[in-house]
Order: structure tokens, then C-alpha cells, then sequence
């Protein structure tokens, strides 16, 4: 079960202090897209998402964008915010997660995964070794999948000792 269970539980990104991240040794921060610094497919970041963003900037964490999405849309995004990305990341394994580290310089140890899904998010962050966090989601996604995948994660969340 660990393999599936965040390091720590908030209810959005932007809660998250740079004390926190500080406390724990954390130098970078990878970030998903969807449901976590906005609803699912929009173009837009949700209020306070750009700055938090330059906030952590200023505190001197480096910030990267690790999305499976595809990289047109993870671009752009990404390039609204002046930030650095990964798109077509492969999410739950490490591999996307990996690459953002080398090209941050960093070691998986200092960086935070930050997302709002246990099979892509947290599951990739903790193969890779890096401090996860998890997210509440901005909105329920109405595609069948996602609802298959959103009940398996709350039977998962009813195992979870905090």
C-alpha cells in the first residue's frame, strides 16, 4: 500500500508553504496539470496558481511540469506559466519523472511530486523517491474512465492510516 499513499494530503497546491517544502529538503517541484493547478483540460491556471508559482520561484525552488498529457497541450500551458515541462510523461513510471530531475540537476530525493491521482501522480513519484503530495481535485472529470479510476482510488484512501 505505500506505493500508493502520498507522503502528505492537502486540498490545493497553492496551500502548500515554501516552510513545508524547506522542512522536508525539497529543492524542486514537479507538477501535474490537470486537477491540480487547474480543471481538467483548461487552458487556464485556476486563481492564485501563477502566484504560488512565482512565490515558490522566489523562494528558489525550481518548478517543472510532468504531465502524460499530450505535448501540445503540456506546452502551452507550461509556456503561459514560464515553466520548464515534460509532456507524454508515462506516468505511473518514473521515466518522465527521471528526466525532469536530470534536466533540473537534482537528485528524485529533492523533489516533490505534486497531483491529484494515486495510479499516475503518487505511484510515479514514490517509484521515483521523491517526497508526493497529493491534491484534491478542482472538479470530478465526467469521462467514464476517470469515474472507474476515481472510485478505485477512494477504496485505496479507506486503507490509508494518517
Amino acid at each position: 500500500m505505500a506505493l500508493f499513499k502520498p507522503d502528505m494530503r492537502i486540498s490545493k497546491m497553492i496551500d502548500i508553504t515554501p516552510e513545508m517544502l524547506h522542512s522536508l529538503g525539497i529543492r524542486a517541484l514537479l507538477l501535474d496539470i490537470d486537477n491540480t493547478m487547474t480543471t481538467h483540460n483548461n487552458p487556464v491556471p485556476a486563481d492564485g496558481v501563477r502566484e504560488w508559482l512565482e512565490e515558490m520561484k522566489s523562494q528558489g525552488f525550481m518548478l517543472m511540469v510532468v504531465s502524460n498529457n499530450n505535448g501540445e497541450r503540456v506546452r502551452k500551458f507550461s509556456q503561459l506559466l514560464g515553466l520548464y515541462f515534460e509532456g507524454s510523461a508515462k506516468k505511473p513510471l518514473p521515466v518522465g519523472f527521471r528526466r525532469a530531475c536530470t534536466r533540473l540537476g537534482i537528485q528524485p530525493k529533492e523533489a516533490a511530486v505534486i497531483g491529484d491521482q494515486i495510479f499516475t501522480d503518487i505511484m510515479g513519484g514514490n517509484l521515483l523517491g521523491a517526497c508526493t503530495i497529493m491534491t484534491e481535485v478542482y472538479e470530478p472529470e465526467p469521462m467514464f474512465f476517470f469515474k472507474i479510476k476515481r472510485a478505485c482510488e477512494r477504496f485505496i484512501m479507506k486503507f490509508w492510516k494518517d
